[in-house]
């Protein structure tokens, strides 16, 4: 038989998003529990540093920023569940959250799922994952210590690793398919002045090569039709993200795959709210997630309390 736990609203992401819900919901009063995969962190954590969130002029990783968020629930009563949710559904008036071998039904959720990062699709990025590519630098950049390695895109993140891998690596490839980057400029002149980093402009990825490991990556220019290939010992892809949505189906609103919510974060579903990167935002930045998450909250607290 499923057990089934019941509260007033359940949050969906341990991420910044739903750290900082659960910090608005808990002091609202709110009977809620915290549901993430594993450890809270979410993509934040990954981040190498953060410079731009309010608060920290000196910059902070994304790791201590997370565990400082995960602290502050914590001291306020959040409760943190471990659970993977498959599905939602209307239940009466409520919305039960299917998970494994236990279901949620709740008033309100909220989501804030994230997204994923955005694989290439090219032969060898799937079989050499964990041997070579990677979707982020913080996490595997140390074991390339003096060797060679490439990062494909063209935004923040994308100039970040490279900047981070420098530090590390012997030479850093930054392989964008345009002729000019999409990051902030305050990043992008730090890239230009790195001697370690060279930028390959109006190139896509066509292959990464290797058997046990990658050893090279095959290319093509945009620009001159020409196919060419380099030797790099890593692969590192930031090409932007993927929201985590597809657990559910049609329930909702979406737009390429983002939940599409008004100014008050609801979606297109009564008591359901979204925050946060799988938001359909024009910004996914640490700041404006947060700011999602105390508006989720706050409109998650006023449908709540209409109905008890």
């Amino acid at each position: 038989m499923r057990e089934l736990r019941e509260h007033e609203l359940v949050i969906v992401g341990g991420g910044a998003a739903g750290l900082t819900a659960g910090i608005y919901a808990v002091r609202y009063g709110l009977d809620l529990v915290l549901l993430s995969i594993g450890a809270p962190g979410g993509q934040t954590a990954t981040a190498s540093t953060i410079e731009n969130f309010p608060g920290f002029p000196d910059g902070i990783t994304g790791a201590e920023l997370i565990m400082r968020l995960t602290q502050q629930a914590e001291k306020f009563g959040v409760v943190f569940e471990n659970a993977e949710v498959k599905e939602i559904r209307p239940d009466g008036e409520r919305w039960r959250l299917v998970c494994g071998n236990v279901d949620y039904l709740c008033m309100a959720t909220i989501l804030a799922v994230g997204a994923s990062p955005r694989r290439l699709k090219i032969p060898g990025e799937r079989d050499l994952f964990g041997r070579g590519v990677s979707y982020c630098a913080t996490c595997d950049g140390f074991f390339y210590r003096g060797q060679t390695v490439a990062v494909i895109g063209g935004g923040n993140t994308a100039v970040e690793e490279a900047l981070y891998l420098a530090d590390i690596a012997e030479k850093v490839y930054l392989i964008h398919r345009r002729d000019e980057l999409r990051a902030e400029q305050i990043i992008a002149d730090r890239a230009f002045e790195n001697e370690k980093i060279e930028f390959i402009w109006n190139t896509v990825a066509t292959e990464i090569l290797g058997d046990d490991s990658v050893t090279g990556l095959k290319l093509h220019n945009r620009k001159t039709e020409e196919d060419f290939q380099i030797d790099v010992d890593g692969v590192f892809v930031a090409i932007g993200y993927e929201p985590n949505t597809g657990f559910l189906g049609d329930l909702l609103e979406l737009e390429d795959g983002f939940i599409v919510t008004d100014e008050r974060m609801c979606t297109s579903q009564p008591g359901i709210f979204a925050c946060g990167d799988v938001r359909n935002t024009p910004l996914r930045q640490v700041s404006t997630a947060v700011g999602d998450a105390a508006i989720a909250a706050d409109s998650a607290y006023r449908y709540v309390s209409e109905r008890r």
